[in-house]
């Protein structure tokens, strides 16, 4: 119950500070179910059954360079897998932010490709609808063969946009690169995933 404790407190102080359930969902790696379930619980409501949900927490890759960068070669090497398997090659990689970022930046270093960052965000009257952009800082994704890169594939919708805003930009999405799948998708939209670790529910 320790673990379940902490996830309540740390979903309370980001709505505390301000953030929507959709932002807490991504940085707590859960559904937005189960987010709701955390807020209700720490209300002291017992009543609502508990949602069939994980929490990834990969604090310990995140906080050291190093593993990484390390992780980030591992990434690189499923890509790589993936698009001899489709013979097809990659122009960009495209991190998604927050945490898409640090990936993506030493993965395109690591394949001597460009780097773009999409930051996502949604409508706040329809949390379901992503109305995130490219920034400007960083390449375009006109004409160029994408692989996408994030940290936690929950409910792919994320995911879904993201391929969708790709298309829209004139890029060719080749490639979704992740440290876990929650979902279990082999494809989102067409796009071979190949996480590090996919998790498959068996209940």
């Amino acid at each position: 119950m320790k673990n379940i404790d902490n996830l309540i407190q740390k979903a309370v102080e980001l709505q505390s500070n301000g953030l929507t359930s959709r932002q807490i969902a991504d940085e707590l790696n859960v559904s937005r179910d189960t987010v709701t379930w955390l807020l209700t619980r720490a209300k002291k409501d017992l009543s609502t059954p508990a949602p069939k949900d994980i929490s990834v927490n990969w604090a310990n890759i995140g906080k050291n360079a190093y593993r990484l960068r390390n992780i980030s070669k591992v990434l690189c090497d499923l890509v790589l897998e993936t698009l001899d398997q489709t013979e097809d090659d990659v122009d960009l990689i495209v991190g998604i932010g927050l945490s898409g970022v640090p990936l993506a930046s030493l993965m395109a270093e690591e394949l001597g490709t460009d780097l773009a960052i999409f930051h996502a965000h949604y409508d706040p009257a329809d949390d379901r609808s992503l109305k995130g952009d490219f920034s400007g800082n960083f390449s375009t994704v006109g004409g160029k063969k994408c692989v996408i890169v994030d940290d936690v594939i929950t409910s792919g919708s994320t995911m879904t946009g993201v391929v969708k805003r790709i298309h829209e930009e004139g890029g060719k999405p080749v490639a979704i690169a992740v440290l876990v799948d929650k979902k279990g998708a082999e494809v989102i939209s067409d796009v071979p995933v190949r996480p590090l670790v996919r998790i498959v529910r068996v209940d």
